[in-house]
């Protein structure tokens, strides 16, 4: 497990490199993964709330949900090095916490396991 923080991603730039990486699609996001050059520095996790979910307001209030479920449950789940883009649905909004965090935290840890066993 990592014991760091993730930290957050807030350029365009940074957005956009991890849009070319794996995509792990859930039933309340689209979670986007690539792992950095950079392989010893902190997982950073950026969110995105497109203007089809709402107002401005419920944006707002899905990605609060998305950071909390992200500081409570799924921090220590992400990979060092690593850059993540959570991409919101509408339904992010309704779901019940735990489902959230719970579905959060599959898709963040899913393909870790396959992924070390897969490189020789």
């Amino acid at each position: 497990m990592n014991e760091q923080k993730p930290l957050r991603l807030r350029k365009r730039a940074e957005f956009l490199t991890v849009r070319n990486g794996e995509k792990r699609r859930g039933a309340y996001f689209l979670l986007e993964v690539k792992e950095r050059e950079d392989q010893a520095g902190p997982p950073r996790v950026g969110f995105t709330v497109t203007k089809k979910n709402g107002n401005a307001v419920i944006r707002n209030r899905i990605k609060r949900r998305l950071k909390e479920a992200v500081r409570v449950n799924v921090a220590d789940d992400m990979q060092a090095g690593t850059d993540y883009v959570i991409v919101a649905r509408r339904d992010a909004l309704d779901a019940p916490f735990a489902d959230l965090t719970r579905e959060l935290s599959k898709r963040v840890s899913r393909k870790t396991q396959t992924r070390r066993s897969t490189k020789p």
